[in-house]
């Protein structure tokens, strides 16, 4: 069960992560997705977003790491020992930070890939390329153009549309708001909002952008050097003095700059 009691579809268990069986990146980390949520998944750069949802995807053993403690389950099921394919067979995908696209295929092109674990007929996927050009009519408009040469902003789209075009229940997203203006930022989370409520979509966005990602989450982890440090409704979160200073750069008079305040006695406040 989820913090509000709703039912989990994915459920983090005190995971472990080490890199060349050295390296310990995530110490301890639990998280819930509850059906039909929006969580965010905050931090620094380098403070274990990255690692969580590649975790949680089985994609470390590409990066020589793996998860050593702890379990994963989606939909009630143990998933720390598939391959990704199996898991996006099940209804969880990444899609990955930085937007990747194949430069060399066509926008559509891109958008088949992701229907390749698919076998329910032709006339079902080409409903869901309908469905995925009525999210996202700019890629409608540039189906045809390499998507090397497309913007970033539709890049973003297009690699989101190709994730939904293997049905999923889940999307792990790896912050989308990368290098793009403000105003496509919102037009992205605006669709991921929609995607949500109209689609029933589950998503884990991994986030530096705490502002946007807060007020399109429901629920949040602030994440500092692979431990979970604070967690909460967003709302609260978005309320609370430690996350304005140091996550929203809102500070009251007398409040301290972040490079002045220790960082134990933050977490020891934190988890007070």
């Amino acid at each position: 069960m989820s913090e509000n009691g709703s039912t989990s579809v994915l459920s983090v268990n005190n995971i472990e992560v080490i890199y060349d069986h050295v390296i310990l990146v995530l110490k301890g980390v639990s998280l819930e997705v509850p059906e039909g949520g929006i969580v965010a998944l905050l931090g620094a750069n380098g403070a274990g977003k990255t690692t969580t949802l590649k975790a949680i995807s089985n994609l470390l053993h590409a990066e020589r790491g793996e998860v050593t403690k702890g379990s994963i389950e989606f939909k009630g099921d143990q998933i720390d020992r598939l391959n990704p394919n199996e898991l996006v067979r099940r209804g969880c995908i990444q899609v990955m930070e930085g937007r990747h696209c194949f430069e060399h295929l066509t926008v559509e092109e891109n958008l088949m890939t992701g229907a390749f674990t698919r076998k329910d007929g032709r006339a079902k996927i080409a409903a869901d390329l309908d469905l995925v050009y009525s999210y996202f009519p700019r890629l409608r408009d540039r189906k045809t153009s390499l998507a090397g040469y497309i913007s970033g902003g539709e890049q973003q789209m297009c690699a989101i549309g190709r994730a939904l075009m293997s049905r999923p229940d889940m999307i792990l997203l790896d912050e989308p708001s990368m290098g793009l203006a403000p105003q496509l930022v919102e037009e992205i989370f605006e669709i991921v909002k929609r995607l949500n409520e109209e689609e029933q979509v589950s998503f884990l966005l991994a986030e530096q952008n705490t502002n946007v990602a807060l007020k399109y989450a429901k629920y949040g982890y602030i994440l500092e050097n692979g431990r979970v440090v604070m967690d909460g409704e967003a709302a609260q979160l978005r309320e609370n003095e430690d996350v304005k200073e140091f996550y929203l750069g809102i500070s009251g008079d007398n409040r301290r700059s972040f490079k002045n305040v220790k960082h134990y006695k933050r977490r020891k406040r934190w988890l007070a």
